[in-house]
């Protein structure tokens, strides 16, 4: 039962994948990510109160090092038009609005694609996604403020929104089942835009330090980062939402 599924469960899925002789780390990773989402859907249904996967480290990849490659990210004053072609081309609606809320609120593609509809509260002055620790990269819970242009994404998604879905997944791929890792990149790529969905979170950084006067430690936690030391942390009680 989704209830007696413990960390040791977890590993005994993950530990074939990553003992092979090549051993597949995104495979183990992706393995993982879809596990988190189901013990998501068991914590929201009541099945269970907490999600083994959260506390799963997998190994970094072994082997030389190699220098750093960043992603490849548009201008943030061409992001508007790509959000405009992709719009205007024959992909499946669900991955072109994943792509737009992605966009929209400059999070991770794990989150755009994995988003749940209880993560959302659209009906306050201020609507919110928030993020549970599960789901994020440094374990810690991210309240989004959402735009108007974020809210109509969602309107317009629940059209596609299939209410047997037991995941309650906001995005699902054209045949009804989570959205792939590599679904936003192909999008992006089929269509000759010169960005990685991970880089529409560079534009983001960009606009941020040249178009406002936002201070720095604010941008970074708009793009979900945690800066400064344990004793910092431990007296910053706001998360900025204002």
């Amino acid at each position: 039962m989704v209830s007696e599924v413990t960390i040791s469960d977890v590993n005994q899925v993950l530990e074939p994948i990553l003992k092979k002789e090549r051993p597949k780390y995104e495979t183990a990773r992706q393995v993982r990510e879809h596990l988190s989402a189901i013990m998501e859907w068991a914590i929201s249904h009541g099945f269970r109160v907490d999600n083994p996967t959260a506390r799963v480290a997998l190994p970094k990849a072994a082997g030389k090092k190699q220098p750093i490659e960043h992603f490849k990210a548009l201008p943030y004053s061409e992001l508007g038009e790509a959000i405009e072609q992709v719009r205007g081309t024959a992909a499946w609606l669900g991955t072109k609005l994943c792509f737009e809320l992605l966009a929209l609120t400059a999070t991770r593609s794990g989150e755009a694609r994995l988003a749940r509809w209880d993560e959302f509260d659209l009906e306050t002055e201020t609507p919110t996604w928030t993020i549970p620790a599960s789901r994020r990269k440094n374990g810690l819970r991210l309240r989004v403020p959402l735009s108007p242009a974020a809210v109509d994404v969602l309107q317009r998604s629940q059209e596609l929104s299939d209410p047997s879905d037991p995941t309650g997944l906001v995005f699902l791929a054209e045949r009804g089942k989570p959205m792939s890792d590599s679904t936003l990149s192909k999008l992006l790529k089929e269509n000759g835009i010169g960005t990685v969905p991970h880089g529409v979170r560079s534009a983001f950084r960009t606009w941020a330090a040249e178009r406002t006067e936002v201070p720095h430690e604010i941008v970074e936690f708009a793009l979900g980062h945690v800066e400064g030391s344990a004793a910092v942390l431990a007296y910053r009680r706001t998360d900025y939402l204002e």
